[in-house]
């Protein structure tokens, strides 16, 4: 007889899908708020050090070390996720576990080889994209590829089981630690050796990864005390090993060679970027200047929104998978539904907060280079509307590898991919584009995946959004509230001229503007705000303000 599992109360009925949902997108967010500001504050400091050529090295080493990710373990999270959420689904506890082991050991010599290949072969892929001096940098964080698989496949085995404490709490140790190393490696190297000192920085991921797995692995025996009662409710199903393997390759290899684009994405620009401002005409050295503007000014503030991004993907995986195994067609339709409004919600005012203010934030973060910051503005601004378009590329991608279609979300991002080689490198090639023709190739790239995604969604899943709620209203509100913002800090600009005191009021008003709009064009309705923590107080403290009924 199929017996009821409870593992950490995942299927507890008074508790609806949607608000699973968002409980665990919301642990994940606030982990990743807290990784960005350590993220923050490791960057910031380190690009005033060491510059743009300095950054040069350390952005040409991460999209290596990405490409190596990828192959030994970015497909097994979601593997495993969706492997341990489709058994539990059934009660099936025993199963589930051995699909994470089974993930565990395939990762594992994965990442043992990518470690050898990326270390060994560091200065030929240096030399190979362009930068010779990345070198160091590939060595330093080519050591993380040995425990990113330890720490993946765990990360992955507690969110198939919606339980986003422990990726949570990894995370931000993790972040903690790369801090503390890459910091600190950088201050004793940047005055002698930039390539050193960029090789310091990126080292600081290696340790965060070691700190990370340490971390996991202690949650993970805890966790373990009560494996005896959940094998003995577990239901019985048989299943062969040879079966569970088999289900993995299916599922790690698309969505494997899916990750794989993405970072090679950012490979294209660091090679092809490189390669085609020096064939129009552009020396070395103001060649890594501008790619520098994109990869160490622009980059880390267009990617800030994607812990929110990675924190609803991550939920909404598992809850479709679960919908979907048990024909649940309300839950499917909610999760989805419910996961691209919140992207939308977040993602509008982010982008548009970004173009409007993108000179005053750029030389608030960047003092101590003010020429290179102001050089970065128009860059900034056209790669913040990718932020809308990677947010509902991400959303509908979870979505079909939640109902089964691994493959789709992968061809699609690969015709996306291969947009962006065609416009970056036509765009790139014209003197009064240069840099920016690599920003309008990414932003176009995610917009191509987002639509064949959509279309793929509506037709498997017979999904059919609104989007006059999902999309026109999330907007609505951010476009005034942009308005209202540099608005304010134009007008507080000229009443006391200091860029600090007019960048801080003008996103404290635009805060507070996004609040009030939020209600009044009615993008988040009661239900809506109900199934975030605290959501409930939050929409009562709107009627009270008059601003909701």
């Amino acid at each position: 007889m199929k017996k009821e599992i409870d593992s950490e109360k995942i299927n507890t009925p008074s508790v609806s899908a949607a608000s699973r949902l968002m409980q665990g997108a919301t642990i994940l967010a606030v982990a990743g708020i807290i990784s960005k500001v350590f993220g923050a504050i490791f960057r910031i400091p380190v690009t005033n050090m060491i510059g743009a050529e300095g950054q040069s090295y350390y952005g040409a080493a991460y999209p290596v070390y990405q490409d190596f990710y990828v192959i030994a373990t970015a497909g097994f999270p979601v593997a495993i996720s969706r492997m341990v959420s489709e058994r539990l689904a059934k009660g099936d506890y025993i199963n589930a576990e051995k699909s994470y082991k089974i993930a565990l050991k395939v990762s594992l010599a994965l990442g043992i080889a990518s470690f050898i290949i990326c270390f060994g072969g560091a200065n030929m892929i240096a030399s190979g994209i362009g930068n010779p001096g990345a070198a160091a940098s590939i060595r330093a964080i080519s050591i993380a590829l040995l425990f990113t698989p330890i720490t993946a496949s765990l990360r992955g085995f507690f969110q198939g089981q919606q339980i986003m404490t422990p990726s949570a709490v990894s995370q931000v140790v993790e972040q903690m630690m790369r801090v503390c190393a890459g910091l600190a490696l950088v201050y004793v190297f940047y005055k002698t050796n930039l390539e050193l000192a960029a090789a310091g920085a990126t080292f600081g991921a290696s340790a965060g990864m070691i700190v990370a797995m340490v971390t996991l692995l202690f949650m993970y025996h805890r966790f373990n005390r009560n494996r005896a009662d959940r094998i003995a409710a577990s239901a019985v199903i048989n299943e062969t090993e040879k079966e569970r393997l088999k289900e993995l390759i299916e599922i790690v290899i698309p969505i494997t060679i899916g990750s794989v684009i993405m970072p090679l994405m950012m490979t294209i620009d660091a090679a092809v970027v490189m390669r085609r401002l020096q064939a129009t005409g552009w020396d070395l050295a103001t060649s890594k200047t501008l790619y520098g503007l994109i990869s160490g000014y622009c980059d880390p503030l267009a990617n800030l929104p994607v812990v929110f991004i990675d924190a609803i993907c991550i939920s909404l995986l598992p809850a479709v998978t679960t919908a979907f195994t048990l024909k649940i067609k309300s839950d499917l339709d909610g999760n989805i539904k419910t996961g691209l409004k919140t992207m939308m919600i977040i993602a509008f005012p982010c982008a548009i907060g970004l173009i409007v203010l993108a000179k005053p934030i750029l030389l608030l973060l960047y003092p101590r280079q003010p020429e290179e910051a102001a050089m970065a503005i128009h860059t900034l601004q056209i790669l913040s509307m990718g932020i809308i378009t990677l947010a509902i590329m991400r959303t509908l991608s979870a979505s079909l590898q939640g109902i089964g279609k691994i493959s789709l979300p992968v061809l699609n991002l690969f015709i996306g991919a291969v947009t962006k080689t065609v416009i970056t490198f036509i765009l790139v090639g014209i003197p009064a584009l240069n840099i920016n023709g690599a920003a309008i190739g990414t932003v176009c790239a995610y917009l191509t995946a987002a639509v064949l995604n959509y279309l793929g969604l509506r037709k498997y899943a017979d999904v059919d959004l609104d989007f006059k709620s999902v999309f026109i209203r999330p907007f609505l509100a951010s476009a005034i509230m942009g308005a209202s913002a540099i608005g304010v800090y134009k007008l507080i600009y000229v009443i006391h001229p200091g860029n600090l005191t007019a960048t801080a009021i003008a996103i404290l008003v635009a805060v507070a503007v996004y609040f009030v709009m939020v209600f009044l064009t009615g993008a988040v309705t009661r239900e809506e705000m109900a199934l975030v923590p605290k959501g409930e107080s939050i929409y009562n403290f709107a009627v009270r303000l008059h601003l909701a009924k």
